[in-house]
């Protein structure tokens, strides 16, 4: 997948691999490891008691666009009925000043909570935040957090905001299948 920080999603069953241009990748089908690349930008997980999974890239901008919201509708498609989802580590407001114009836009999206203020005082964007928000307008409940800011800890995170990094982190997932 070659991400593109917008709101398209694909869905992966199994055939000839394709590079797609998306930001989220779903499946049904068990054995097959769907993943994403991210520093700063939030890593969704999201998983159905039903047998379907899917796994987001979610960037301001994809977030912006609706990328959340568009792979729990594909899940959906796939007979997802209950959908949990897990954020990974990403950016936290303390570190990420984020410009006037774009984070009204935002805030008129997704709320007010996800306006903050950097340890510098400066407007910022609480990405977690604004993800729990578009989970929270499609029914999707956040099962867990890791409440970690990538920015933060230069030991084990890349950050591209708050140094430059070319790295990226996987998350990755998968189901086995269903014995019995």
């Amino acid at each position: 997948m070659r991400q593109v920080h917008g709101a398209t999603v694909a869905v992966v069953d199994g055939t000839e691999p394709q590079l797609v241009e998306a930001d989220a990748l779903v499946t049904d089908r068990a054995g097959l490891v769907l993943s994403v690349n991210v520093a700063d930008c939030a890593p969704v997980a999201l998983f159905s008691p039903q047998g379907v999974i899917g796994a987001v890239h979610a960037g301001w901008r994809g977030a912006e666009l609706g990328v959340i919201e568009a792979a729990v509708a594909t899940m959906r498609s796939l007979g997802a009925r209950q959908i949990r989802a897990w954020l990974g580590p990403c950016i936290h407001a303390e570190c990420y000043e984020f410009g006037e114009a774009d984070l009204g836009r935002l805030a008129e999206r997704f709320g007010p909570a996800v306006r903050a203020r950097t340890r510098g005082g400066q407007p910022a964007l609480d990405v977690p935040m604004a993800v729990a928000a578009a989970l929270g307008g499609t029914g999707v409940e956040l099962a867990g957090a890791a409440d970690m800011c990538t920015a933060c800890d230069p030991q084990r995170f890349y950050s591209f905001r708050a140094r430059g990094d070319r790295g990226r982190h996987t998350l990755a997932l998968w189901m086995e299948e269903r014995v019995g």
